[in-house]
């Protein structure tokens, strides 16, 4: 799903951390803030943040009632697509045999199809991007708050966001390495799962339902595709 601005809260990099400690004054901490770790031996964490939220039974629940909601829709618009290319085909194949007006009323036809279908596919995006947001901005903010818990009641003092980056303008990972006992994705899933109370969610059943082929908009991602499945710990 596409990358949202407060994920990113997640995410401490190695230059910022060193910078920091390269600064000759330290601000105090402002009022109210968590109370300063005691020195030792820095513990660090990783997490695949944005795979972790569709890996909760809750992010699978939701998930699974938006692709059961977009199914008919992407149905109505795969057949309508197959029209429109065996229209084309048809044209093509005996155009030399219809008359002007015969091969003007088909391509009247065809062309308002077509705008039909784009205009479904991009109601459709639209619409499966509002969804994806509200999942987001739903899940979210609870799972960064387990991961708050998580992290303090297992003694890390910086858990950093490894999601792989995306986009244009997001070429460099976050996190060139981490050792497999530092991911914990899994560890925060699980420990979410609990305390949410929602159940394990079976397995969708595979659709019926044929996807477009129209191309989409490499903008937004819809939500149907299923989950990644993170890292384990």
């Amino acid at each position: 799903m596409k990358r949202s601005v407060s994920a990113i809260c997640l995410l401490a990099s190695a230059y910022g951390m060193t910078a920091l400690a390269q600064t000759a004054s330290i601000p105090s901490a402002p009022a109210g803030a968590a109370p300063a770790a005691p020195a030792g031996p820095t513990k660090v964490g990783i997490i695949f943040f944005e795979p972790a939220l569709a890996a909760t039974n809750e992010g699978q629940r939701d998930l699974n009632q938006l692709r059961t909601k977009y199914e008919p829709r992407q149905a109505q618009l795969k057949t309508l697509s197959d029209e429109v290319e065996a229209l084309k085909k048809s044209l093509q194949t005996s155009g030399s045999t219809l008359s002007d007006a015969e091969r003007a009323a088909k391509t009247k036809s065809i062309d308002e199809k077509d705008k039909q279908l784009q205009r479904g596919v991009q109601e459709l995006q639209s619409d499966e991007q509002s969804d994806e947001n509200d999942f987001v901005q739903t899940l979210e903010p609870k799972l960064f708050k387990m991961v708050q818990e998580y992290a303090t009641q297992n003694g890390y003092t910086v858990v950093l966001d490894a999601t792989p980056p995306q986009g244009q303008q997001q070429q460099v990972p976050t996190v060139l390495w981490a050792s497999e006992g530092a991911n914990i994705t899994q560890a925060v899933v699980q420990a979410y799962n609990t305390a949410s109370g929602v159940p394990a969610q079976p397995a969708p059943a595979p659709s019926t339902a044929p996807r477009s082929t129209t191309p989409r908009s490499t903008t937004p991602r819809s939500t149907t595709p299923a989950p990644k499945t993170p890292p384990s710990q």
